[in-house]
């Protein structure tokens, strides 16, 4: 494996295949500009793209089911191993003898262990794929991750592992359903071109997960409207209404390297942030929008209609300010700031709990 798994990042894309309206297009072009910038400036972070778009397909790829096997059999050998392990401690101990190293581990669990992590080892480079695609020369998906040459090689920061089919439990690769998958991941990244809602960014919201969306999708523009500052609380909002594709191309891989950037205290804090958004996705808010929705319709067939109950709730809207911990003014002070800010080490995964109380307000 070349690259470090305590440094790496999974974003991950989801959704019909709608290879333009799901913003799949700028997602392949922005990671191919985010491979650029990790090379320059963070080469030793690696960001694992999923892309779980269902299209047609045949079977599993070989390699994947390969890798799939290798994998089984380290599990079960370390499982064996352990077993083992276990097993001579405690019949060392009851002879009232405590084992030395060579005694706990033997020539021959290391033998096993090394038999199988050299079967890991390959030569060639990782499959961008899970499953064997049908037509895959015209697969838009494959031509974009060929243009932009993702091909998974040793020295790019950024691997591609597209995923023809829902996530299922019963999937013999991942084993996992979505939900799991996704609270699993970093950044959920939606760069839709038309959203009436986006399910998506909601799903990654409630489950504090931070996410990536457009204001030409209704979430965004709702986020937009009720957050003074959307993306300290996690919600990165693409302009594609009043920009050109290349300028939001830009942006989105400015968004995606700016979260790399962060560090792993700082990523807890964004996720206990956007796990507070759920409130406002909760139905006892969103239901108020819906009222007046429909109180609007009648009033569009009945003018003389009025329902006292959506004037109650007009006045009930819930808004979220920017977090104290947040400077004021983040893009312009970014300018006159005499000198860069210091994070935190990345092994800071503790949180100020006082001052987290105090941005929700409790004492």
């Amino acid at each position: 494996m070349d690259f470090d798994l305590d440094k790496t990042l999974y974003f991950f894309i989801a959704g019909r295949y709608e290879f333009g309206n799901k913003g799949a297009d700028i997602f392949i072009e922005a990671l191919a500009r985010l491979n650029a910038m990790l090379k320059h400036e963070k080469p030793d972070t690696t960001v694992v793209a999923f892309l779980i778009f269902p299209t047609k397909v045949n079977n599993f790829n070989v390699d994947s089911l390969r890798g799939h096997a290798v994998i089984k059999q380290l599990r079960d050998t370390i499982n064996n191993v352990q077993n083992s392990i276990g097993k001579r401690m405690f019949d060392s101990c009851v002879k009232g003898h405590i084992p030395s190293p060579d005694e706990i581990l033997t020539k021959d669990d290391l033998v096993k262990i090394k038999r199988c992590m050299f079967a890991m080892q390959r030569d060639s480079m990782p499959p961008v794929t899970t499953h064997n695609i049908v037509d895959d020369w015209n697969d838009p998906v494959l031509g974009a991750i060929r243009r932009c040459n993702l091909f998974n090689s040793v020295h790019d920061r950024v691997k591609m592992v597209f995923h023809p089919e829902f996530l299922t439990s019963t999937n013999p690769l991942f084993g996992i359903d979505y939900e799991e998958f996704v609270r699993g991941c970093h950044l959920g990244v939606f760069p839709s071109y038309y959203e009436p809602w986006g399910y998506t960014p909601a799903e990654c919201t409630v489950m504090g997960i931070p996410s990536i969306t457009t204001n030409l999708s209704g979430f965004g523009c709702f986020m937009n409207e009720h957050i003074c500052d959307p993306k300290s609380y996690g919600i990165y909002i693409v302009d594609r209404r009043y920009i050109g594709l290349e300028n939001s191309v830009q942006q989105l891989s400015g968004f995606m390297m700016e979260f790399a950037r962060l560090n792993r205290r700082q990523r807890i804090i964004q996720r206990n942030r956007t796990e507070r958004l759920s409130d406002l996705l909760d139905w006892r808010t969103l239901g108020i929008y819906y009222r007046q929705a429909r109180v609007k319709a009648l009033q569009a067939v009945y003018p003389d209609y009025v329902d006292e109950g959506s004037l109650y709730s007009s006045r009930s809207t819930l808004n979220f300010s920017r977090p104290f911990s947040e400077p004021p003014s983040p893009t312009s002070s970014r300018h006159t700031t005499p000198a860069p800010s210091v994070h935190g080490s990345d092994d800071e995964d503790s949180v100020d709990d006082e001052k987290e109380l105090k941005e929700l307000g409790i004492k």
